[in-house]
């Protein structure tokens, strides 16, 4: 399951989404703005970083790193990139803090004796996300982040009941907002399910949301060119490449703006596993050349 660009999506939509997960979250965490960025000579990439509304005196950045795979050099990495970009801004910044999303505990660096520290300090917090209980009791953006996490055998209820919960307390534009969240999050957690499958699981008629209208609208131009004949099998399988093309695409345009034809033409042959890639990459990415060159170099 591809979670860092659901991850991205969710704080991009909503950057004080990030307090929600800290016990003394800063007096202005509505103002922040979320961004990626990268720190060059040597270049580091920074999963996430809060930036603090401009204003003096200045406020405190806030590093976050989402991590679910095992991975023995990430507080390496994370202090180096956090220390660097520190340095290289710190007359924009009075403090830093840095949050690290775990999935659970299993998964957290084992030996982190130099950062013994830091690690026991107020800068450093780190978030098991299996250790939240009873998911229709926290804020939704935070339910959200614990659905990536949960059982198979648990999560269609759990995303019944996210759904159910945003129509009930949100405004309409928001209620969708979650709901196309939830919807990418359950594609990617069940990819052989077929469009009426998750519709049948989460209750809701799928092809009235903006992710599946764009697949509907490019599975559909594409099936005049090459025809009906095709087997059943093969058609789910093309239309989930398709689902995952336009996810794509959407947070590229998100990010980037609007591609152009021949870009997104490019875009449009990738595979499966060339997508998957890309939906990782993107999140490095500060312009449409970026884009370009990862496709000179895997497309």
């Amino acid at each position: 399951m591809r979670r860092d660009s659901i991850f991205y999506q969710l704080f991009q939509q909503s950057p004080q989404l990030l307090f929600d997960l800290l016990a003394t979250p800063p007096a202005n965490a509505q103002s922040y703005r979320f961004d990626c960025v990268a720190v060059k000579e040597p270049t580091f990439e920074i999963d996430g970083v809060f930036l603090p509304p401009d204003g003096d005196p200045p406020g405190t950045v806030f590093f976050c790193e989402v991590q679910f795979q095992k991975d023995e050099h990430l507080y390496e990495r994370l202090f180096s990139e956090a220390f660097l970009y520190f340095y290289r801004n710190r007359s924009r910044f009075s403090d830093w803090q840095a949050v690290v999303i775990y999935p659970s505990q299993a998964i957290e660096q084992t030996q982190f004796e130099p950062y013994r520290a830091l690690l026991s300090s107020d800068q450093v917090h780190r978030v098991y996300l299996d250790e939240f209980r009873a998911v229709e009791q926290l804020p939704l953006g935070v339910a959200l982040m614990v659905l990536t996490t949960i059982q198979d055998s648990q999560a269609a209820v759990e995303a019944r009941t996210l759904l159910a919960r945003s129509q009930r307390e949100l405004p309409p534009d928001k209620s969708r907002a979650i709901m196309e969240m939830i919807i990418t999050i359950v594609v990617y957690k069940f990819t052989t399910l077929s469009r009426r499958e998750v519709e049948l699981m989460l209750g809701i008629t799928l092809q009235q949301t903006r992710v599946y209208q764009e697949a509907k609208e490019e599975g559909r131009q594409e099936g005049r060119q090459e025809g009906r004949q095709e087997g059943r099998q093969e058609g789910r399988q093309e239309g989930r490449q398709e689902e995952g093309r336009s996810l794509v695409l959407l947070l590229l345009k998100q990010k980037l703006g609007e591609l152009s034809p021949s870009l997104e033409s490019s875009l449009s042959s990738l595979d499966v596993s060339q997508l998957e890639a890309l939906a990782i990459a993107l999140l490095s990415f500060s312009s449409i050349s970026d884009v370009q060159h990862w496709l000179d170099e895997h497309g």
